[in-house]
């Protein structure tokens, strides 16, 4: 098929639709500078909050980067890849809500196990302070340790 031909085809396929009246913007060089300027910003300031121990609290501090991740990847996906509710009738918007279900529901799970995992199963490494009974304690519960009986061993 020639240049043309396929050209033509290429045309006639479309019909009379163009690509930006179908929904799908395809940026301009403002929209993706302030995407650029806003993945700095969303990036500087957890760095600041970490350099500088502003919050003071590792765990507030880790909430509060995590919220800033959640704008940045908003961020990108609207300024970089595009997507809204009108890309590809909807479709784009739907796929990306079923697929933040599952990743949500698989990290969630994954710190509800882990979590569990180490709260069920390590045991604390506080040896500073002894059982009541004057012996120290063998595991997380805080049960004394039990002596094995001296000696001699018995075969079962």
């Amino acid at each position: 098929m020639s240049a043309e031909g396929h050209a033509a085809s290429h045309a006639g396929h479309h019909g009379a639709h163009d690509h930006d009246s179908g929904g799908q913007s395809h940026g301009s060089f403002r929209s993706y500078m302030t995407g650029f300027v806003l993945s700095v910003i969303l990036t500087a300031i957890p760095f600041w909050l970490v350099m500088g121990n502003v919050l003071g609290d590792a765990q507030v501090t880790g909430l509060v980067i995590m919220a800033f991740a959640v704008v940045q990847i908003v961020v990108h996906m609207i300024y970089f890849l595009h997507m809204n509710t009108k890309s590809e009738n909807g479709w784009t918007f739907l796929a990306l809500v079923f697929t933040l279900t599952l990743v949500i529901i698989t990290l969630a799970g994954s710190l509800w196990v882990m979590h569990h995992l180490n709260t069920n199963m390590m045991p604390h490494m506080d040896h500073a302070a002894p059982a009541a009974s004057g012996a120290a304690p063998d595991n997380a519960r805080g049960v004394p340790a039990i002596a094995p009986p001296s000696g001699h061993h018995h075969a079962h």
